[in-house]
């Protein structure tokens, strides 16, 4: 996701970017099962994006297995103004 031209930015504790990563590396077996990214082109785009996901499924939730996609400014923060 990092080399992709799409993406602006990675957050993934198992990434030597991730400024915890050291840390993780200490106390963790694995990065985690979290993974968050920022598609370029804006909330247009990630709703695309979104919209075009096969494996996941798109639902807001962090308490479960299940494999998920999510954008909360489109999802859970989208009655929240853009100026908050």
């Amino acid at each position: 996701l990092e080399a992709s031209e799409h993406v602006s930015k990675v957050v993934y504790p198992g990434l030597e970017s991730h400024p915890q990563h050291d840390i993780v590396k200490k106390q963790c077996r694995t990065g985690g099962g979290m993974v968050t990214f920022y598609i370029k082109g804006g909330l247009k785009a990630a709703s695309k994006f979104l919209e075009s996901v096969k494996i996941f499924t798109l639902a807001e939730s962090l308490g479960a297995v299940e494999s998920l996609a999510e954008s909360p400014a489109l999802m859970t923060h989208a009655s929240v103004p853009a100026e908050q």
